[in-house]
């Protein structure tokens, strides 16, 4: 079997109910998340074997996180504990013409001080094909950056790949580095990148781009432009978003594999159930079409694409689909007739 390891941060996510605003609610719906852990769950439902690294408190929030990392599937068998909370945000789910909004309550984690001798990178990495980081750890802490960095060196030394969603948070760069002081160090050492040509230019600090996707021919030259310096990467990949508004979008995706580009269908996604979490579904869709029909990119962008169209429709941080689901989707059967 498969076996991928995710690094990042465990979240308790306490959302507004019924398209509140936080500044009208009274109470909240308490889940959980995290960019990587997310990515960690898709792989799982898809049979491939997960393993997640991160650090929770030792405390009762801390016991009832380790609950739902395992009731999902994931592998706990490298998670720290100790430190004094768990990091958290609050979702305003938007609706309309009314965007949702995120507020970050992650300072002093228990992941944010998180100690690289805490890892066992031998233990970690045996028999894993797979290692992916998303730019959300190292925007937490310099600690966590290190970390990530070390982690990543690690998986390189064992020919193992690694795969990146940029993931930019505005919010959360609070350390006192920017993106490009330190995402091109990370980005040196990977494969497989998700992301959009001018947020990759953003976080790299090179001159930012407005690309016409549309356009194959610009588009591969652009691609270029941005991967001149990380000849590791072998993959480029970005999900494909047309907002209408943010109960209506169209999803799709592009593959740039340093020879051709490839394009996954543009679909109607209306109306939105939960778009968090959705560009973790992609990244978790991607990673499964590589894995397990290797050279065939179309594959991969049309299974990554489909399962973000599909997370849309699910409450909460996880992608809960099949891969029956998925490429039943990918194959034209949009209906949605209930299964008897």
């Amino acid at each position: 079997m498969k076996k991928v390891i995710t690094f990042g941060e465990f979240l308790l996510r306490l959302s507004t109910e019924r398209h509140l605003r936080l500044s009208q609610a009274n109470s909240f719906l308490a889940s959980f998340g995290g960019s990587e852990f997310n990515v960690a769950v898709s792989l799982a439902n898809f049979g491939i074997k997960s393993e997640f690294i991160t650090k929770i408190p030792n405390n009762e929030l801390g016991t009832r996180s380790m609950e739902e990392i395992r009731r999902k599937n994931v592998g706990t068998d490298f998670i720290c504990t100790g430190g004094n909370r768990l990091g958290m945000y609050f979702l305003e789910t938007g609706a309309s013409s009314r965007a949702s909004n995120v507020l970050y309550d992650r300072e002093g984690s228990s992941f944010s001080e998180i100690q690289i001798d805490e890892i066992d990178w031998e233990m970690v990495f045996k028999d894993a094909q797979w290692f992916h980081w998303s730019g959300v750890t190292p925007a937490i802490s310099e600690n966590t950056a290190a970390i990530c960095l070390e982690a990543i060196k690690q998986a390189r030394k064992r020919n193992i790949t690694v795969s990146c969603d940029i993931n930019y948070r505005s919010k959360m760069w609070k350390y006192g580095k920017k993106p490009k002081d330190v995402m091109p160090k990370l980005l040196q050492y990977t494969d497989i990148l998700l992301g959009d040509i001018d947020t990759a230019c953003l976080v790299t600090g090179q001159k930012r781009m407005t690309p016409d996707y549309n356009n194959i021919e610009e588009v591969s030259k652009l691609y270029d432009a941005v991967l001149k310096k990380y000849p590791n990467i072998k993959i480029m990949a970005t999900t494909l978003r047309y907002s209408i508004n943010a109960s209506h979008q169209k999803i799709g995706g592009i593959m740039y594999n340093r020879k051709e580009v490839i394009k996954a269908t543009l679909r109607e996604v209306i109306p939105v159930i939960d778009r968090v979490g959705s560009g973790d579904a992609f990244m978790g869709g991607l990673i499964f079409g590589l894995l397990s029909k290797p050279n065939n990119f179309q594959y991969a962008i049309d299974f990554a694409a489909a399962a973000c169209c599909l997370k849309h429709s699910i409450s909460g941080d996880y992608n809960l689909v099949s891969i029956t689901e998925v490429e039943k989707l990918i194959s034209g059967n949009e209906a949605a007739l209930v299964a008897r």
